[in-house]
């Protein structure tokens, strides 16, 4: 095999070298201010992945100065690895949300695969046992062979992976619109479990102490990745496919055992996953933040493949690797850990006083930069941003001549229809494999508002969910901004749980398009005014930019993972109907509003208008008032209402239970409202003997009971057998995939 040439510096600047890595001339310019001398080809790829979007934000860091980080239970908020809130008992719960979206759209499977790799490391690196996964998906309409292949294999990567790493995906959630055609969405959660004293940070602390490398070899997988995630998906297949990274999550099962087992030793000092832009970014972050140097000797890396370049080395996105620092004298002690695991480790540097990352590469110094320079000083930009433009015509309902129709063509919408068949792949109720077991159980799993873990040896449980709608973004990003965080909540508290923090996952097209940035400011600021009124402090996010093909962009997505915390495992609530003779109400006021909805989409095939309003006043004491109910034991089953509206949350309702059973709604408001998508609403079921009780704590409407006859009846426009709802709803999907 030839050894690789590469540019020198000189031809660097002559060819615009830097412009095919993603730089601008300017972001050049400040290198060469930053070094003195212009830089070599290895520190010009150093300095392009660190400052690319993915790594840096530097189109985005503006903006996300705006959220609330702190409160009470924060005991980490953003930048770590992952956020970490209190919830008692010297517990805490560890978790964030990652984006794979670019490597998903070129080969599924294995970029759906790392993405929940990667943010599973996210997780045991801040020393926490990962407990659950989740998923928040986007993706085009099921009509084109490719979006099918795509969908089937990024779930087939997803799942392989928790699977093979151990770790339930308990929920998550999938929209299907015609904006992501070209770009689909996979963004990965996990959720973690840590008591407090084991908590660690990724930190080189102390000159002298030595670095180590552990996990897999290093090989020229991922090269650039970074770079990739932060450009529109429109160069070759070939250079796309590349750039995208395998993972084994057998491997990752070992690495965090390992893991776990090292941060027990007192001669840890730090520890970080190399995620995105590999070795650079987990050491010049991992120095910086301590205020120090790293040298790293890259004759020492483990590496998968012959002859390769520091360049590669630096660059290189293998997966199930981590980088730690060990005080000088107790290295062996470390690597003989993960060695009994039966994982790769090895000495490979030392912490240095100077703050610079040195590299060095067959007896020469191959780079040499400034830690803080990648790691902090990337340049910021505040783009211009004016008001996109859409349609705000006022939302129409056509006539409906048959509301039985209407209704099942709602529930085989692939959006609202079951995702049994996605959730059913994955391993959920596999105790055998389960990677959590002896620390937390499923206690409700995928198919209601929220996925709940009982946490063992405690009468406490956590709640998770993921949620937004990047429809009602589109049209009003600021209400959508907030809809989205509330609609979280809303899943939390109706599970039975105090919302406690949120993680998120802003996905949207280029931040170089003012319409675009003007729906990141415009979301980013709902989301903050939603997190203040309902106290869930943002902890830890990422953002994915650039999500667009042939110069169109995906609909605003911030995706949202919330957590919230249950103090009664028998508080408890799941959305099915429990018993005939149970009272049905509704929480909330509902109002002829279908912008963005559902009922819209199948009327129109587009979104036009203005989303439905929220007053967050009105949406937190709502929220209040059910959970304060469902802890005083009143409330038998609670489920939000979102897309489709009441007559979807309803059959949702019946068709979610066990048992068979039926519901007679009394019709108070105009027909068509029972497909409205008005916020800040639940129903819910109280058994008829706490009907006085419940009415007096909680401001609700009474619209009907629970029956035993199988059908749902609302006035004299539905009258359907849940059976059939059923086959509309669970059909739907694999019908589509066939």
């Amino acid at each position: 095999m030839s050894i690789r040439t590469e540019p020198t510096p000189m031809e660097i600047e002559k060819d615009q070298i830097y412009i095919s890595m993603g730089m601008t001339p300017e972001e050049f310019e400040k290198v060469k201010g930053i070094l003195g001398r212009l830089p070599n080809y290895t520190e010009l790829g150093l300095f392009s992945v660190m400052w690319s979007e993915h790594c840096s934000y530097k189109n985005s860091k503006v903006l996300l100065r705006k959220f609330p980080i702190e409160g009470s239970r924060v005991l980490q908020g953003p930048g770590e690895g992952a956020g970490i809130v209190d919830i008692g008992d010297n517990q805490a719960v560890v978790f964030k949300m990652e984006s794979h979206n670019h490597p998903s759209a070129v080969e599924p499977f294995d970029g759906a695969a790392t993405g929940v790799g990667g943010v599973v490391r996210d997780i045991f690196s801040m020393g926490a046992r990962p407990v659950a996964a989740l998923n928040a998906l986007r993706f085009g309409e099921l009509k084109s062979d490719r979006m099918k292949f795509l969908l089937k294999k990024a779930v087939a990567g997803i799942a392989d992976y928790g699977i093979g790493v151990g770790i339930p995906t308990v929920g998550g959630e999938i929209y299907f619109d015609d904006c992501y055609e070209g770009n689909p969405l996979v963004n990965a959660m996990c959720v973690g479990i840590i008591n407090h004293e084991h908590i660690q940070k990724g930190q080189a602390h102390g000159e002298g102490n030595i670095v180590i490398y552990a996990g897999a070899g290093t090989g020229r997988d991922g090269i650039h990745g970074a770079t990739f995630a932060s450009e529109e998906l429109s160069e070759t297949e070939e250079r796309k496919s590349s750039s995208v990274p395998k993972g084994n999550p057998h491997v990752e099962k070992l690495l965090i055992e390992a893991c776990l087992e090292v941060m027990k030793h007192p001669a840890l000092v730090g520890i970080q996953d190399m995620g995105a832009a590999g070795l650079i970014s987990s050491s010049s972050e991992m120095a910086s933040k301590a205020g120090m140097g790293i040298e790293l000797n890259l004759d020492f890396i483990p590496q998968l493949e012959s002859h390769m370049t520091a360049y590669e080395m630096m660059l290189s996105e293998s997966q199930e690797r981590m980088l730690m620092v060990a005080k000088k004298g107790h290295e062996q002690e470390i690597i003989n850990i993960f060695k009994n695991h039966g994982v790769d480790a090895a000495a490979v540097g030392q912490v240095t006083g100077d703050k610079l990352v040195r590299i060095l590469h067959k007896g020469e110094v191959a780079a040499e930069v400034p830690a803080d320079a990648l790691a902090k000083q990337a340049p910021e930009y505040h783009r211009p941003s004016h008001e996109a433009k859409r349609d705000l015509t006022p939302a129409t309902v056509k006539p409906i001549s048959d509301y039985n129709q209407t209704l099942l063509d709602l529930l085989s919408q692939p959006t609202i229809a079951s995702k049994e068949w996605v959730y059913e792949q994955f391993n959920f109720q596999d105790e055998s494999q389960n990677q959590t077991k002896g620390h937390v159980n499923v206690a409700v799993a995928p198919g209601s508002d929220g996925a709940v873990m009982g946490i063992e040896g405690t009468n406490k449980a956590i709640v998770m969910t993921t949620d937004c709608n990047s429809r009602y973004v589109y049209l009003d990003p600021n209400t959508g901004g907030k809809i989205a965080v509330a609609e979280s909540a809303r899943n939390i508290v109706a599970s039975g749980g105090t919302p406690l923090a949120i993680t998120d996952c802003l996905n949207y097209g280029s931040p170089e398009n003012p319409e675009v940035f003007w729906q990141m400011e415009q979301s980013i600021d709902g989301i903050s005014e939603a997190c203040r009124v309902l106290d869930t402090p943002v902890i830890s996010g990422n953002v994915s930019l650039y999500n667009e093909s042939n110069g169109t962009a995906i609909f605003p997505t911030p995706a949202i993972g919330m957590v919230g915390l249950v103090e009664d495992i028998a508080h408890v609530t799941t959305q099915d109907f429990k018993a005939a003779g149970d009272l049905i109400y509704v929480i909330g006021e509902t109002k002829a509003e279908f912008g963005g909805s559902e009922l819209q989409k199948l009327q129109y095939g587009k979104f036009y208008g203005m989303p439905p309003a929220i007053d967050m006043s009105v949406e937190k004491a709502n929220q209040d008032m059910l959970l304060n109910a469902i802890k005083a034991g009143l409330v038998q089953s609670a489920h939000d209402i979102s897309e489709g509206g009441l007559a979807v949350a309803l059959a949702e309702s019946l068709m979610s239970g066990e048992n068979e059973l039926g519901a007679e709604i009394k019709l108070t408001m105009d027909a068509d409202n029972l497909f409205s998508e008005s916020q800040s609403r639940f129903v819910v079921t109280v058994k008829a003997e706490d009907k006085a009780a419940f009415e007096k704590q909680v401001q609700a409407q009474h619209i009907g009971h629970v029956t035993g006859t199988g059908r749902l009846v609302i006035g004299d426009v539905i009258d359907l057998a849940v059976e059939a709802c059923r086959k509309q709803w669970k059909g739907a999907i694999p019908c589509l995939l066939k």
